[in-house]
């Protein structure tokens, strides 16, 4: 490939050191030990607590030698008000490190918390623009070792916050290559409690970033960035998150319905853990797209939907709002590369597709899935209606960092279509 005038000509790929397998959880304390830290600050919320996994960990980092406090006060979609709280409390001493037990919200938090204990300032300094100030931390934060118990967000792996703006009603974003863990310890048995809406929304979350990746625009179709030290997170497509992407595609289409239907089958979670460890790395890289910029105005608009399977509270779930407009999307992308859509739909399937079948070929197959696992199809499904679309739209756009690597130009009318059929 020669470089083409002000074309970009680079990608970057990075992913945290790794421990996979049964048992790595009781293998924190001597990590931490290893690093010298003394004394940890171990995240968690109160749904992943009742498991025993939080205070498992706990012990076994008492016993590696290294002061541990645990706090438990995160909540499922982390909100500025609730990061605030974790923030408060971990200023109250001082941390070498810090431990996150749970899903995305908990590790999230946690990226959070380690930032702003570190180099002080509020939350919307570092949130993306337009909606933050985009302020860059000012060095390397502490070691953060998360110990993911979903299969499904990834973000042991990558160097994204995300924050549940409540005054905003809308979701948004830290991203610097700071944040991303030390250490990312996954051990499929902690995913065996998830209950079935959990297990089916994490897989679906996993599935949308191994398609948002492998469909992104590709990396060298983008212009060069003025400063080299400065490349986007997300830098697109590139040949190494796309063999990362294949993986995640085919294993969730051989084994989330059986994590689903069957949360005992051990080798589903196994797999489905795999599945969530490739497509994190993949997507860490090249970035998500529409299916995640639309995500964000979908949770933070959704007024009183309350989700089975999760706490008592209002709110859709990560993975149920980046499915729903997925089916649609990638109707709208096909025409950008129309044989890696129909090889993932292959991937995720088993079944061989051709140009006839077309733009159809994924997003059936995508249907499918979501109906045989009870995910919601619908955004009426979450209380929205044409009324709605204007104010998705707006929320949509202002995801600068995901409409960057969109492979199709956006406009508010393709946005309010998709949405539309989305209804």
């Amino acid at each position: 490939m020669h470089a083409h005038g002000d074309n970009e000509t680079v990608f970057t790929w990075a992913a945290p050191p790794l421990k996979f397998g049964i048992g790595a959880l009781d293998e924190v304390g001597a990590e931490l030990a290893a690093r010298g830290l003394r004394r940890v600050l171990l995240l968690t919320d109160p749904g992943v607590r009742e498991t025993g996994v939080p205070d498992r960990v706990r012990d076994g980092v008492l016993a590696a030698g290294v002061k541990c406090e645990l706090y438990d006060g995160v909540v499922v979609e982390p909100t500025d008000e609730s990061i605030t709280a974790a923030v408060e409390f971990a200023r109250e001493r001082e941390w070498d490190g810090f431990v996150a037990v749970g899903g995305g919200s908990t590790i999230d938090t946690a990226k959070a918390v380690n930032l702003l204990t570190t180099h002080g300032g509020e939350l919307l300094d570092y949130i993306t623009p337009p909606i933050g100030a985009g302020r860059a931390p000012d060095g390397p934060v502490k070691p953060l070792i998360a110990v993911p118990t979903t299969a499904g967000t990834g973000s042991e792996s990558t160097t994204i916050c995300v924050v549940d703006l409540l005054s905003m009603h809308l979701k948004a974003g830290i991203s610097h290559s700071y944040l991303r863990p030390a250490l990312a310890v996954v051990d499929p048995l902690t995913t065996v409690s998830m209950p079935p809406e959990v297990t089916a929304a994490s897989g679906l979350d996993v599935l949308s970033h191994a398609l948002e990746s492998y469909t992104a625009v590709p990396f060298d179709t983008r212009r060069r960035p003025e400063d080299a030290m400065r490349r986007p997170a997300f830098c697109g497509s590139n040949p190494v998150s796309d063999v990362w992407c294949e993986m995640a595609l085919r294993l969730v289409g051989e084994h989330l319905r059986t994590a689903v239907l069957n949360g005992r089958d051990l080798r589903a979670r196994y797999q489905m853990s795999l599945a969530a460890t490739y497509a994190g790395t993949g997507f860490g890289n090249a970035g998500t797209h529409l299916p995640h910029a639309g995500a964000y105005p979908i949770a933070g608009m959704a007024d009183g939907y309350r989700a089975s399977g999760y706490p008592e509270m209002p709110m859709v779930p990560h993975g149920q709002a980046v499915a729903v407009t997925a089916p649609p999307v990638f109707e709208w992308t096909y025409p950008t590369n129309p044989d890696r859509h129909l090889k993932a739909a292959e991937l995720l399937s088993g079944h061989t597709f051709t140009r006839t079948d077309g733009a159809a070929a994924l997003p059936q197959v995508l249907g499918e899935l979501m109906a045989d696992i009870g995910a919601p199809r619908r955004l009426r499904d979450f209380g929205y209606s044409e009324a709605s679309i204007d104010g998705l739209v707006d929320g949509t756009m202002k995801q600068t960092r995901q409409l960057s690597v969109v492979p199709r130009e956006v406009t508010g009318e393709a946005l309010a279509g998709i949405m539309r059929a989305s209804l």
